[in-house]
């Protein structure tokens, strides 16, 4: 038989766990892309770093329509550290495989898709960092692209 004041407690116990490993995330933002992206609309992220020691998983998470185009999307990656040093990466991530077939999870006519742009990194300095992110597609407005977010979290924790 089960007890009514074994409720409350493992009530309040599976709160604390759950609560503790939200904690452990670093950054998580996500920003809305909008009706047809063009190559000047940079989707900036903003955030502080606190430590530069312990490893870190960093995703990037991609909202897109089953009505996109192609199966891939390029992005130039400018990432401006905190002394305002910069660099440049140009990246690519695949929405859908050689099949067609969409990845990432999602029901009805959107997709949300998780990719690791670098595992085990580390940060070179603490401080404030900002990624702007721009498409690289050939086209000059992109459609189905509705959101775009990033994801930082300690290196030990597994990415759903």
């Amino acid at each position: 038989m089960y007890s009514k004041t074994r409720t409350p407690i493992v009530l309040i116990v599976f709160t604390i766990l759950l609560s503790s490993c939200m904690q452990r995330t670093i950054v998580d933002q996500q920003q809305d892309v909008g009706d047809g992206w063009t190559k000047e609309d940079k989707v900036v992220f903003n955030f502080n770093i606190q430590d530069s020691i312990s490893p870190v998983d960093f995703y990037v998470n991609i909202r897109n329509s089953v009505d996109y185009e192609y199966s891939n999307i390029f992005f130039f990656i400018k990432t401006i550290y905190p002394d305002q040093r910069f660099s440049i990466d140009t990246v690519e991530f695949f929405l859908a495989n050689m099949k067609g077939d969409w990845l990432g999870k999602g029901l009805g006519k959107m997709r949300n898709r998780t990719v690791a742009l670098k595992k085990e990194m580390r940060f070179p300095m603490t401080g404030h960092y900002t990624m702007e992110f721009e498409m690289a597609m050939r086209d000059s407005v992109l459609n189905g692209i509705d959101a775009l977010g990033i994801r930082i979290v300690p290196a030990e924790e597994e990415q759903d």
